[in-house]
């Protein structure tokens, strides 16, 4: 190869270039630098071989430097290049400098976290090495270790207990803001030393919850990590605390589930157990823990289930009380069915047997009762003492707390135990004058029907009821009970378990309007449509056929008479409270229709019964809060509001969000609401609800009553108000319902009678003084279409709504019925197959039909046994 650099090309032509070329002539190109004088990168990376000159062999231009590139095979192509000397050689050539020798030089350069790493191609350029997952490991690692001394360094045990772990009061008030009630934990709480809180029960507690109590340092981290967890996906916290965190949550934290409370709490209890020892941290437990009735602290627990001072409860009811701290609400075998329908007594009970069994025998494992202890304990269960009224609970007031404190909760993130602990202010919707009103008139008609000393039918006799303001849900008024004073603890207004029987109809006829019959097209139906309404009739399917029992013969729906009512139109039957019509109508309407409209209207569906052909006659069971809201939607023309009890809530004086008026929907058409209104507008003139014109205004309502009379209702209303009432007899230990035929000396009890007695006699006293407002007059709506079989109708003059029973056999059908009650085996079902006529109900009776409907649909007992449902006012039973 030539000594010389190779001249680059020269321009064709003349010019500057050519003048200069030729002057200068063809010996006076320039020599080459020596090596390194340039500066070039070139200069450390050229040749190491030299001629027989001595003179150092280079490259020449950026032409040959590309050549030298492409022949050791990259062009621009950047491939990985052997190495000179542990580096990597330039992408020009072993000895040029080429394109992009600068920008290998950077790549060169150590970088502080080599990922994606370099020098790797393919996955291996993505997997970090050993060296940066260790590091990061050590980092995270030393990290948390300097986060928790921190934490520890700067978080301290609190000089005071925290005031929610003192005893305070909730106020509730008035609608109008005058206090109805201060009630909480202010004299339910005492603390005792360790010396009067037995053995026994220190060690139930040790024994259930953690039994290395007295060898661990105060916190569980694994239960720590458990709690962060579940709180993570949303769950509950609570399981993942020592008993020193519990003493610590319980004496200075609030009880609020963050992640912030939680290291709080684990700090707080690393310092508490160098600070207490162990006999304080446990002592400390049991006197601020929650057992449920209010009860604060073991020695208020101990008053509260046994009568008795801490220091003389006995190892089985130590184990009783200790299961309670799982949660009073799930373990009192008393029930708390007004909080969750799932903490029926027998539900309660039960559970509450398991824990204290286990309990037992955890102490027994642990050797902390011997042989001898453990058997005796075992051989018994410890029945705590009954519920006690708390002071200034008695007569509605207790029904009435009950009421919104369930609000509160359910409305809420205010847990049971928080609102316990007292310092709420709860403004309710109650107003004092129409629940004295309200109370005033079941007592009035109790005392003038019932008589419980000489009448052995009269007793168990029980009474619900409720008041809501249309357009806006707001209960002004409800009648639980007898009251906790008398031991009625379960609140009537606002529970599940009593059927409603026909006061369901209004629904089915509602439905029928809105939705039309499977043969209309989707065509509303008239009220002027004609059903058969004789008795002892056989219920068709939508295809035709008939429904069957289980043994695959017909079902029969029975009416209590055998009065032959022929076809007649529903508004009559509506009047009368027939019930074939209505149950061949929900047939051909589908029950579902008439299930979605009834929850549009304000029944919660957790209260529904099975949707067989008797469910179009009330076997579900809302209760009398829930019933009175739904009418109140027919009362606003279509308009729904949830029913509500409270206003505002404050804790300590702040505002408490969450407590706004609900939202009014719109349930049905106004037109649909006003025509129902119209037809329960003639039950109470022309029909079983007569005994409410002594009210002498314009109102509309239906009567119910249930198989063999176990219920009777009456739901009517106003544009003012509307108000339901129930009555029922109960067994007071089953808890089953009992038959009211025979009741207040009467052959059977029905809805127009006692019922629409105490709703009339409330109604006057809350509406004195109120204008007449009538009601809107409905528009004619739907076809009229007659059921499959109706006779052709003559052409006759058009129909005016007030329709009145020329259309019936007999303008004065019989006030009793005039055969007995078919068997149950060949008849509707369980509740609700009630025929009223002029003020007096006849309830059919009889078996659940099977196939179609099916009669495991309801319940074991047939529904007869209060608090299986969920009829309750804010999910759940209600409250």
């Amino acid at each position: 190869m030539s000594e010389h650099r190779r001249k680059p090309p020269q321009p064709q032509g003349g010019g500057r270039a050519a003048t200069r070329r030729g002057q200068s002539g063809p010996s006076s190109g320039r020599r080459a630098a020596p090596r390194g004088a340039t500066g070039s990168p070139s200069d450390s990376y050229g040749s190491d071989s030299y001629d027989s000159g001595g003179e150092e062999r280079q490259y020449g231009g950026r032409a040959e430097a590309r050549r030298a590139a492409q022949r050791s095979g990259g062009g621009r192509r950047r491939a990985a290049e052997p190495t000179r000397g542990g580096r990597r050689a330039a992408p020009g050539g072993p000895n040029g400098p080429g394109r992009g020798a600068g920008r290998a030089v950077m790549y060169d350069k150590k970088r502080l976290i080599d990922y994606p790493r370099a020098g790797k191609y393919g996955w291996q350029r993505w997997m970090p090495s050993w060296r940066l997952v260790s590091g990061l490991c050590i980092g995270f690692f030393g990290s948390l270790v300097a986060v928790a001394g921190i934490g520890y360094a700067m978080v301290g045990v609190p000089n005071e207990e925290n005031a929610a772990a003192l005893s305070q009061n909730n106020v509730y008030y008035w609608s109008n803001g005058q206090q109805m009630i201060a009630t909480g934990s202010g004299q339910n709480r005492q603390n005792v030393t360790i010396d009067k809180i037995p053995k026994a029960m220190q060690q139930a507690v040790i024994s259930a919850e953690n039994k290395s109590f007295y060898q661990d340092s105060g916190v569980d981290p694994m239960g720590i990590a458990r709690a962060l967890a579940n709180m993570a996906r949303g769950g509950d916290t609570q399981g993942g605390s020592t008993i020193t965190q519990q003493f610590v949550k319980n004496t200075y934290l609030s009880q609020d589930q963050t992640v912030t409370r939680k290291f709080k709490e684990m700090f707080i209890s690393i310092k508490v157990g160098t600070k207490l020892t162990k006999d304080e941290i446990l002592q400390g437990y049991l006197n601020t823990s929650y057992y449920g009735r209010g009860a604060y602290g073991i020695q208020a627990a101990a008053q509260t289930y046994y009568g008795k001072d801490a220091v003389e409860l006995e190892p089985s009811e130590c184990a009783f009380l200790a299961a309670l701290l799982k949660g009073p609400t799930y373990y009192d075998p008393a029930g708390n069915e007004s909080l969750d329908s799932s903490a029926s007594k027998d539900a309660n009970l039960k559970r509450s047997k398991d824990r204290w069994g286990w309990i037992l025998q955890q102490m027994h494992n642990d050797k902390k009762l011997s042989d001898v202890d453990y058997q005796k304990a075992i051989s018994r269960y410890p029945t705590p003492d009954d519920r006690k009224a708390a002071k200034g609970m008695s007569g509605q007031i207790g029904y009435l707390a009950d009421t919104a404190k369930k609000y509160v909760l359910n409305h809420s993130n205010i847990t049971e135990k928080q609102f316990d602990q007292g310092g709420y202010q709860i403004k309710t919707t109650f107003e004092k004058s129409k629940v004295e009103a309200l109370t005033k008139a079941v007592k009035k008609v109790e005392k003038e029907k019932l008589d419980p000393d000489k009448r052995e039918l009269d007793k168990h006799v029980q009474f619900g009821a409720a008041s809501v303001k249309p357009k806006d849900g707001a209960i002004v008024a409800l009648y639980g009970g007898a009251g906790y004073e008398n031991g009625h603890f379960n609140n009537n207004a606002d529970t599940s378990g009593v059927p409603v029987g026909s006061t369901w109809k209004p629904f089915v006829l509602a439905a029928a309007m809105e939705h039309g019959t499977y043969r209309s097209d989707g065509v509303g139906l008239s009220p002027l449509s004609k059903y058969n309404g004789n008795d002892h009739l056989k219920i068709r399917n939508n295809d035709g056929s008939y429904v069957m029992k289980k043994d695959n013969t017909p079902f029969f729906q029975e009416n209590e008479s055998d009065r032959p009512w022929g076809y007649i139109s529903l508004r009559k039957a509506m009047e009368q409270s027939v019930n074939t019509p209505f149950v061949q109508l929900g047939m051909d309407v589908g029950m579902k229709n008439v299930a979605d409209l009834a929850e549009k209207a304000g029944i919660l569906d957790s209260s529904f019964a099975g949707l067989n052909a008797s469910f179009a006659l009330g076997t579900s069971t809302p209760s009398a809060i829930r019933m009175a809201d739904s009418y109140a939607t027919f009362a606003a023309a279509g308009k729904q509001a949830a029913p509500y009890s409270v206003t505002s809530v404050k804790f300590n004086g702040d505002e408490v969000p969450g407590f706004e008026k609900p939202r009014i929907t719109q349930a049905m058409s106004e037109n649909v609401a006003n025509n129902v209104t119209n037809v329960l507008e003639n039950v109470i003139q022309n029909g079983t609800g007569k005994n409410a014109l002594s009210l002498g205004r314009t109102a509309a309502g239906k009567t119910g009553t249930t198989d063999e009379n176990k219920s009777a209702w009456f739901v009517g209303y106003t544009q003012q108000l509307s108000t339901s009432v129930a009555m029922f007899r109960e067994d007071p230990k089953s808890a089953k319902l009992l038959s009211m035929n025979g009741t207040a000396g009467e052959v059977s009890i029905h809805g127009g009678d006692v019922p629409t007695l105490v709703w009339t006699e409330y109604m006057k006293a809350a509406l004195k003084g109120k204008p007449d407002l009538g009601f809107p007059e409905p528009e004619k709506i739907g076809d009229i279409q007659d059921a499959v079989g109706a006779p052709t109708p003559t052409p006759t003059p058009s129909v005016e709504p007030s329709e009145t029973a020329t259309e019936s056999p007999s303008a004065t059908p019989s006030e009793t019925p005039s055969l007995p009650s078919p068997s149950p085996s060949d008849t509707c079902g369980f509740f609700g197959c009630d025929e009223e006529d002029g003020g007096t109900e006849n309830g059919g009776t009889g078996g659940e039909p099977s196939n179609s409907p099916s009669p495991t649909d309801t319940s074991e007992d047939g529904g007869n046994t209060r608090g299986n449902g969920n009829g309750g006012i804010f999910g759940g039973p209600e409250g």
